[in-house]
């Protein structure tokens, strides 16, 4: 095999020839799938480094917290020299790819933010798994806060719109729809429990942006973007999908129409792809579809990896045109299925029974089929994957605090800001509500004190001195409670 040329993005070789999709094609989007353990970890290392190296930058999400090793060049073995020279790659050169590493929680990575006027309503009604008609309150809020000028920033002042909301339903109903105090009072819960599952740390400033993912390095390279979700993807997997999914629509925004480029402008693998089409509704799985149709001509590619076919809708399974399928296993009749399905979205070989092969695969072996360099599937062909040119298996913490503390993103998203936004205006005009309606409170007890009778008025002045006093107390308790109201109607529970 030493004899080819080594394609540009070399997946592996077949018994014939080496296997490689072609970067024109990229943006046409893939799939790769198997069962736990068949090695699709390492084929995304592979596909990842080697977009990295045309000078494509990736995005991909850290699930298992195993995938930082592509920052690290691996270690050659006897053994992966044997495959390298299996597959054609007797000169592999051993080397890390530029990497930046995100976290939610700011634990293993730069935080990633996103603010509630980015995210938008729709997301956000998803990650709070809230029905069509608190969908609707959510997008009623929204439309409010726009109209008013009022920024949208973290969950405290989607609480304080959520309290405006409650308080002038009289008005607002009229000129934007009806607002029920039940369902306020079920985004309320929602909020909570997203609280109490950590999940307010998505959401602040400063906040990343796309040209942040864009990146190469010195040397051309693309950046890959390793999303830490070990802990993210445990405890609010909704929140996990949903990041990917605002990177998405915001590729799909933002970026030029390029047509038929030579390579991607960016790739976004999506890891655990299930998440992204369980319990979605069909409106929202209508419109992923009809982004990951029309995103390839942004010069995006999207890449989804899953344990089965199965997990992806049809429609958008038919769009995957580079698939990679590990092994599966065939014990449940819906084991079998996902055989058959994952069998039948392949072009078939005369030479190879794939229902068959895709139960007898072993690890790093894979069924693969790319598109050529008209669009058109190549048939299927029985695969062993190269070997990867970075570290497999995960980095040290020192390691990565290392590479965090060169990063050229070091210290940007470090220290959180609080700009004055929804929450802070509807305090200052609560307090000053309050205010006003002291004064006129105690203008009309001074009215009425200027109508009594004269002799209603004349009272020793230790009373007079106690009545002063008490009427003090009264409004200094009054002025307390009303801010101790204010606060928690207001404000969050972290006490800000």
């Amino acid at each position: 095999m030493s004899g080819h040329a080594t394609p540009e993005l070399l997946i592996g070789a077949s018994a014939e020839r080496p296997v490689a999709i072609s970067p024109k094609m990229a943006n046409r989007h893939g799939l790769i799938a198997g069962a736990t353990g068949t090695g699709k970890t390492i084929t995304l290392q592979v596909l990842a480094q080697g977009f990295s190296d045309l000078g494509v930058p990736v995005l991909v999400p850290d699930i298992k917290g195993d995938f930082s090793g592509i920052a690290l060049a691996g270690k050659m073995s006897d053994k992966l020299a044997q495959r390298a020279a299996r597959v054609g790659l007797d000169d592999l050169q051993m080397r890390g790819a530029p990497t930046v590493f995100w976290d939610v929680y700011g634990e293993h990575g730069h935080p990633l933010r996103l603010t509630m006027a980015d995210f938008g309503p729709i997301m956000l009604a998803r990650l709070l798994n809230l029905n069509e008609t608190q969908s609707g309150v959510l997008q009623i809020l929204f439309r409010v806060a726009d109209d008013n000028g009022w920024l949208l920033l973290d969950l405290k002042d989607l609480r304080a719109m959520l309290s405006h909301l409650n308080q002038h339903r009289a008005e607002i109903g009229p000129r934007y729809g009806n607002i029920s105090p039940a369902s306020i009072g079920a985004i309320q819960r929602s909020l909570l429990n997203l609280e109490g599952q950590g999940g307010e740390r998505l959401f602040g400033e400063p906040a990343v942006t796309l040209e942040d993912f864009l990146q190469t390095d010195d040397q051309g390279r693309g950046v890959v973007n390793i999303l830490h979700a070990a802990r993210l993807y445990r405890d609010t997997p909704l929140a996990y999908s949903s990041i990917l999914l605002w990177l998405l629509s915001e590729l799909f925004e933002q970026l030029p129409e390029v047509g038929d480029a030579e390579k991607p402008r960016f790739v976004l693998f999506f890891d655990e792809a299930h998440l992204l089409f369980k319990d979605t509704p069909k409106s929202l799985t209508d419109r992923i579809e009809q982004v990951v149709r029309l995103i390839r001509s942004k010069g995006v590619g999207v890449y989804f990896i899953t344990q089965s076919p199965l997990d992806v809708p049809e429609a958008i399974l038919g769009q995957l045109g580079n698939r990679v399928q590990h092994a599966l296993r065939a014990f449940t009749p819906r084991d079998q299925k996902a055989v058959r399905s994952a069998a039948q979205t392949f072009r078939a070989n005369p030479g190879l029974d794939t229902e068959q092969v895709i139960t007898e695969l072993g690890v790093g072996e894979a069924l693969v089929s790319v598109l050529d360099d008209k669009g058109v599937p190549t048939p299927v062909e029985k695969v062993m994957v190269r070997p990867p040119a970075s570290q497999m298996g995960p980095i040290t913490d020192p390691q990565r605090n290392s590479l965090l503390n060169e990063s050229f993103l070091a210290g940007i998203y470090d220290q959180e800001l609080d700009r004055d936004s929804a929450y802070e205006i509807l305090l200052r005009q609560t307090e000053q509500a309050l205010s006003e309606k002291t004064a006129r409170t105690r203008t009309q007890q001074e009215a009425r004190e200027e109508q009594r009778p004269a002799r209603s008025r004349r009272k020793s002045g230790l009373e007079s001195m106690a009545g002063t006093v008490g009427r003090s107390a009264m409004r200094t308790l009054g002025s307390q409670l009303g801010r101790a109201i204010v606060r928690g109607l207001l404000g969050s529970f972290k006490g800000r």
